[in-house]
């Protein structure tokens, strides 16, 4: 675009001025990309004799400003500055046209607009109450003024100068300094013309003057490693999920059925994208039966090998699968299938990379400034300083994020117990008591209170759920009541019980006998989950059925008769990926699953399609059933029938539903056939109808079961006990 220079002729009176010149300390800051305010100093500003435009244009040839189509040259002033002073009453609407080698672009120009961000989203960021954070910070596509661009806005409080830089400005940021919004700590820049798909970082200069690049804190979408810049994004999902969201909280969790199956979604069938795990797994779920499923974290994380648990962008999902819009198709037809969305969620801690949030403005900004706290002893990464309010802010807001924007069910919240203890994997002399002297994290403490309290308020219907291995009270009491708040809790002391027990050969299982009765001592302290997650299947710990003792016949049966006793158990159930089909090698997260066990031509298919029908009754029985959930966190729901029979191997014991229908519930760990094995059941039913029994032929056992129903006499029934099998029973009518 060519305009003509109306800067006038001698003869029609004097051309323009040269701007005031910068003061000279003014000057250095703003080259140097340390100036608070470069808005003050760039721009068009009156000054005595008229308006001062100035623009820093590096490289540009030359500059004009444009006003009502006429163009007025720019005087260079030296370091890519450029400016003029115009006999102009008031600031006109301007735009500019810049040069380079020839090329002239006619931009508006950053520096005539006000900020874009207001003082309520100030004020709540400075008080750490921005609930909709991602809204005021990062990187927003808007109209502003009547331009359209982006507003970039960052959390710096320490830095002395923030610039922008990006693809649009070959990774240089001095055209692009950003201005300080005050106490707040935010610095502002909108930049017009800029929109989806700009790739950028924040360029830093610390208070001592050191200058790097990081990645946007609030980046919506990332790009794919080892790429590390930060991209504008906008959504345009629409959903079509409205009646799952509309009816999700209609039960509440602890009295619904509650069976998840938890993937790591790059490798369960490795190489498919966010869009074609759309295609397969809602079908795969469905046709197994579970209520929901637990992916490992979606959050954008550098290393593949870290299976998502060291994030970098808490805000941007994972790159490698697709676009954040993408995730959302994902959960889109996982919801109009009918399965709820859980996502395991890290704000324990975060990597070091020099690029992410680590010493993010050249201080410890998100980590605690005392190094005995700031780094994890066991992970090599910093943890989150809890109480910075602004931090806090930003994780709570990031756990509403994602169930706000991508209509995610439940927040698994990873590690948990790290954040609790201040001594957590530390020695004497490696940390300090908190103000009572004790070893408990208050600041972590009131977090994780206010995380529980704004989700639940903000999300009716999701859960979050707690990976929590000690016996901190209170993990799933209310936060009015002085609880953290969980919906539910990892129940790690059943888990190691149960796979200790499971690991013994039958002969010595009788003096392990309490390991699997221990759990019903604590069962109704908190609201439980029971996790056969990735963590037990990985590091030489061996897949679940590799952990049974015995041939692979009995590696089976044992692998059967413990999901059979798993799923009567009061709590409710995840199973890890793989172990549906009882893989027998661990877990790795560069191959996935081992499907190919499944194919027809596989001589051993049949075992693997045996166990993955199980897992499919399992669940059809157990959704069908209000007993085996409906009362999992009231004890009047359990009776032990059978709890001291060690010498047997033998467990049996009741569930009941809110109206006392029961469900009786037998495993036998022995690989024996016991005979007439009386069980005390309640008065009333005379006859007991077998819906389950995990020693049947079609599931690979040895087929003794119960075809006919089983009378019961004198408040008693008497049983054939399959070998190494559970077995459900319920009255029958029949």
């Amino acid at each position: 675009m060519a305009l003509r220079d109306t800067s006038p002729p001698e003869s029609a009176g004097p051309r323009p001025r040269t701007a005031p010149a910068l003061d000279a300390a003014d000057r250095g800051r703003l080259l140097s990309g340390s100036h608070h305010d470069p808005h003050a100093l760039l721009g068009a500003h009156p000054v005595p004799g008229g308006i001062a435009f100035r623009a820093l244009r590096p490289f540009a040839d030359a500059v004009s400003v444009v006003i009502d189509g006429d163009a007025t040259a720019l005087v260079s002033e030296g370091d890519g500055l450029f400016s003029v002073l115009l006999p102009l009453d008031s600031v006109p609407a301007y735009t500019l046209l810049v040069s380079y080698e020839g090329t002239e672009h006619k931009v508006d120009d950053p520096y005539r607009f006000l900020p874009a961000l207001g003082d309520l989203d100030l004020h709540l960021i400075r008080e750490g109450r921005h609930e909709e954070l991602w809204k005021a910070l990062g990187a927003e596509p808007m109209a502003h003024q009547g331009v359209t661009g982006t507003r970039f806005t960052v959390w710096a409080p320490n830095a002395q100068g923030v610039r922008v830089a990006g693809d649009f400005c070959f990774w240089d940021g001095t055209a692009f300094p950003m201005r300080s919004l005050g106490a707040s700590g935010v610095w502002e820049l909108f930049l017009p013309g800029i929109g989806e798909g700009a790739r950028y970082k924040f360029e830093i200069t610390s208070r001592h003057g050191h200058r790097f690049l990081k990645a946007d804190p609030m980046a919506r979408r990332a790009e794919v490693p080892p790429d590390t810049a930060s991209i504008v994004h906008a959504s345009h999902y629409e959903w079509a999920d409205e009646e799952w969201m509309a009816h999700r909280g209609d039960v509440p969790v602890h009295v619904a059925p509650f069976s998840v199956y938890e993937v790591h979604l790059p490798s369960w069938r490795p190489g498919l994208t966010y869009r074609r795990l759309a295609e397969e797994l809602p079908r795969y779920v469905s046709e197994l039966g579970f209520t929901h499923v637990e992916f490992m974290p979606v959050a954008q994380h550098p290393f593949s090998g870290s299976w998502g648990y060291q994030v970098t962008g808490f805000y941007a999902p994972a790159s490698r699968l697709g676009s954040p819009d993408d995730l959302k198709f994902l959960v889109d037809a996982l919801h109009r299938a009918g399965i709820g969305v859980i996502v395991d969620w890290v704000p324990a801690h975060f990597p070091k990379d020099d690029w992410a949030l680590g010493r993010f403005d050249g201080e410890p900004l998100y980590e605690p400034g005392d190094s005995r706290r700031a780094e994890h002893p066991d992970w090599g990464t910093y943890e989150f300083d809890f109480g910075r309010v602004e931090v806090r802010n930003f994780l709570v807001a990031n756990a509403t994020y994602w169930c706000e924007e991508f209509h995610i069910d439940g927040l698994r919240v990873d590690a948990v117990a790290s954040m609790l203890y201040l001594d957590y994997s530390r020695d004497s002399g490696q940390w300090s008591p908190n103000v009572f002297g004790g070893r408990e994290d208050l600041d972590a403490m009131a977090f994780l209170q206010e995380m529980n309290a704004t989700v639940y308020r903000r999300n009716p219907g999701v859960v979050t759920i707690a990976e929590e291995s000690t016996a901190w009270e209170g993990v799933t009491r209310p936060t009015d009541s002085g609880g953290l708040g969980f919906g539910l809790k990892w129940n790690m002391g059943w888990m190691h019980d149960s796979l200790e027990y499971i690991a013994k050969e039958p002969v010595h299982r009788k003096y392990h006998h309490n390991e699997m009765t221990f759990s019903m001592v604590y069962a109704w302290s908190e609201n439980y989950v029971l996790p056969i997650s990735h963590d037990e299947v990985v590091h030489g710990k061996q897949a679940l059925v590799s952990k049974m003792p015995g041939d692979w016949w009995q590696r089976r049966a044992n692998h059967r008769a413990y999901l059979g006793f798993m799923w009567a158990h009061p709590g409710k159930q995840l199973l890890f990926m793989g172990q549906e089909f009882a893989q027998g090698a661990e877990w790795s997260e560069a191959h996935g699953p081992e499907w190919w066990l499944l194919d027809p031509g596989y001589a051993s298919a049949g075992d693997h399609r045996g166990m993955r029908d199980l897992v499919r009754d399992l669940n059809t029985v157990y959704r069908a059933t209000p007993a085996l959930w409906e009362r999992d966190t009231d004890p009047a729901g359990f009776r032990w029938v059978v709890g001291d029979a060690a010498e047997d191997n033998v467990f049996a014991f009741l569930r009941h539903d809110a109206h006392g229908a029961p469900l009786l519930a037998v495993s036998n760990f022995s690989p024996v056939v016991r005979h007439d094995y009386r069980l005390g059941v309640p008065d009333g039913p005379p006859v007991w109808r077998e819906v389950l029994n995990t020693d049947a032929e079609c599931y690979g056992g040895s087929g003794v079961v119960h075809p006919a129903p089983v009378a019961a006499r004198d408040g008693e029934i008497a049983l054939t006990l399959p070998p190494l099998a559970t077995v459900w029973l319920v009255p029958s009518s029949v």
